[in-house]
This record gives C-alpha cells, structure tokens and sequence, in this order.
C-alpha cells in the first residue's frame, strides 16, 4: 500500500509542479509552450503517452495487473528506484529552469542554465523521463508499455537533437563550450 501511494504521489506532484508553473508563467505573460521541435504530432504523442505510462505504472501498483509475463524478483525494486530518480530529477531540473522551462523551443529570449544538474548533464529532465519510462516497462512487464516506452525515447532523443540545433543558434559559443565540457545525457 505504501508502495502505490510512493508511485502514485510522485506524478502528481511534479504534474501539479508543471501545471501550476504554467499559471504562474501565465501572470507574467511568458508562454511555457514553446514550439515543437519536431513534428508537432509526434511532438504531442510523445508528451501525452508519458502520463499514460505513468498511469500504466500507477494502476500496476495499486494491483491492478498489466503484465503478461511473471517478472522476475528484482523488477520491482529496480523500477521503484528508477521511479524515484526520474522524478527527482525531473523536479529538480524543473526548478533548475526556472522562468526558462519550456515544453519545446521557447518564442523568446531564455538563458542558457548550466547550474545545478546542468552541471552534470545537458538534459537531466529527459534522462528522468527516461527513468521513469525504463521504471514503468520493468513494473508491468507488458510489451505494449514497453513499445511505447521506445517510442516516446526515440521520439524525445529527436526532440534533444532538435532543441540542440536551436541553442547552437541561440547561445553559440557559449553553448559550444557547454557542450564540450557536459555530455547530452550521462
């Protein structure tokens, strides 16, 4: 029971963290929105069908049972602390970004964040997505979560690749010289 409040309250909260932020960027009239780097309809599949694997792992561990395959004893373990890292840092990029957070390319002006787990990895939110995603395939043990985990993956590696191609252009040498010293992921 514990457990299912743990992978519950997680989502809930960097979601309620995402969408109030989203007001709050409202009142001082900055669009969180941004472009889609890529295809806008893969752009929005990829970002919707994550809450859906979080459902998926939400439901799995309230005991409603997705998987087809028995997993194996360290499945559960593994996926919880994967859970628990993505939204960590998911959270922590998040408030990272500050006022530069955007879901896709931002229409104006933002600064280039190096701090804090941008010291580290140029895109700690991705790799907490990623977590999550790998957390929920190994949870349920379904090849449906696990077919859609490699298209939301693949889907956001191309978004990076694109938003890469933007800051190039937007911060130059300076994201130049960011990218020397921090890889694109771990």
């Amino acid at each position: 029971m514990i457990q299912a409040w743990f992978v519950t309250v997680l989502p809930v909260m960097f979601l309620v963290v995402l969408f109030g932020g989203e007001g709050a960027f409202k009142k001082r009239n900055i669009d969180m929105g941004g472009e889609p780097p890529i295809n806008r309809a893969v752009f929005l599949a990829s970002k919707y069908l994550i809450v859906l694997l979080w459902a998926a792992m939400v439901v799995h561990c309230w005991d409603i049972n997705l998987s087809f395959f028995a997993p194996p004893g360290f499945a559960r373990p593994a996926a919880l602390a994967l859970w628990a890292a993505g939204f960590s840092l998911l959270l922590a990029g998040r408030f990272t970004m500050g006022s530069s957070f955007r879901i896709g390319s931002p229409r104006e002006s933002t600064g280039l964040k190096v701090g804090g787990l941008f010291r580290f990895s140029r895109n700690p939110m991705y790799l907490g997505v990623f977590s999550t995603l790998a957390a929920a395939v190994l949870c349920t043990f379904n090849p449906l979560v696990l077919l859609l985990a490699t298209f939301i993956a693949a889907a956001h590696h191309r978004i990076v690749l694109a938003e890469e191609e933007y800051l190039k252009k937007a911060f130059g040498q300076e994201y130049l010289a960011y990218c020397a010293r921090v890889r694109r992921y771990i």
